[in-house]
């Protein structure tokens, strides 16, 4: 079968190879999936670059890809959720990815099964961000009633935690372009402010959580809007000690963690808050749960392009230079 790898981390070069592999072997847990899509991530150039090796060491050759939506070819022996001819989708679990390949074996309880309304292609471009946006919620814990920001929720990422938000009974708030209000208020927002000409730093305050999808400068004006002892879950900062202990890493890793992560969990000290940064993990109950909130209201995800599966540099470069207007997909096998 043909698979997209990489041989080594490379700094500078996010190009990725195309080989022909054998396929994979099937562990007694596991399902052999024929690949139709695959998701396209800033997450795969960052492993390409060695920027994960402390959260997740892989070994080479890697096959690349992190979310994927196919049809079930094979079951191994003690799995009995899925059935030949299924169509699923999954994140795929952290330390054995590779959807950017025509075939991949995944754990069962990392798989879901797909929508009826949504095709291969609209599915891809679902687990990655849905449960991003599900596993922030869970570290927030939130009450229903309560306060929300989620910054820039504009994006693919926005589409996917907007309605899941409302699903825990939060108030949602969130801040993009102009021409993006209707539709982001229709996934369900309660409050839609125009990033050129509304300041949300200056116009919120006293919300209870925020969804950082920004980073850099933008954290400490995300703080600014946080009631005291309010929480903020990070996409774009960096990982902190109490990240590492969750990851259960090393004692050198939570080391490490602790004195990068220090400036944010700091700046959550001032007024008694949390700072939290997540590494969405692969789960299939979840993105179960996440597929019946989005079908409840027929939430299709954005589609940015389409590239076929020869293209694959050309959609990582995409996704380098901050081009995406939506979900970028790789069309790995014609459906």
């Amino acid at each position: 079968m043909k698979a997209v790898q990489i041989k080594k981390y490379n700094k500078s070069d996010i190009k990725v190879e195309i080989n022909e592999v054998p396929l994979p072997d099937l562990g007694a847990n596991e399902v052999l999936v024929k690949v139709f899509s695959a998701g396209v991530n800033p997450l795969d150039n960052m492993i390409t670059r060695g920027e994960v090796k402390l959260i997740v060491p892989y070994s080479f050759p890697l096959t690349m890809g992190n979310e994927m939506a196919g049809v079930v070819e094979k079951v191994g022996k003690n799995v009995s959720e899925f059935e030949i001819g299924d169509r699923v989708f999954a994140r795929l679990p952290l330390n054995k990815i590779g959807a950017f390949a025509e075939f991949v074996a995944v754990d069962k309880n990392a798989l879901a099964k797909i929508p009826d309304y949504l095709s291969f292609t609209e599915a891809a471009a679902v687990p990655l961000t849905g449960l991003t946006a599900y596993q922030a919620l869970e570290i927030l814990k939130p009450k229903a009633g309560e306060k929300i920001f989620i910054s820039g929720g504009t994006g693919g990422f926005g589409a996917m935690a907007i309605p899941i938000a409302k699903h825990f009974g939060l108030e949602v708030i969130t801040n993009g372009n102009i021409e993006n209000k209707e539709r982001v208020l229709s996934l369900g927002a309660d409050q839609f402010l125009d990033y050129k000409t509304q300041d949300y730093a200056k116009i919120l305050s006293d919300v209870d959580y925020v969804i950082d999808t920004l980073g850099g400068k933008e954290l400490e004006r995300q703080f600014s809007i946080l009631k005291r002892g309010g929480k903020l879950v990070s996409l774009k900062g960096m990982p902190n000690k109490r990240f590492a202990q969750s990851m259960n890493l090393s004692w050198w890793k939570q080391l490490i963690f602790g004195l990068v992560g220090k400036k944010f969990d700091d700046m959550a000290k001032k007024n008694n808050q949390e700072y939290h940064f997540i590494f969405v993990k692969s789960d299939g109950k979840q993105l179960a749960e996440i597929s019946k909130i989005l079908e409840s209201k027929q939430i299709k995800p954005s589609i940015d392009k389409v590239f076929p599966f020869e293209q694959i540099n050309e959609a990582l470069d995409k996704i380098a230079n901050g081009r995406s207007q939506g979900k970028t997909i790789l069309n790995v096998t014609n459906s």
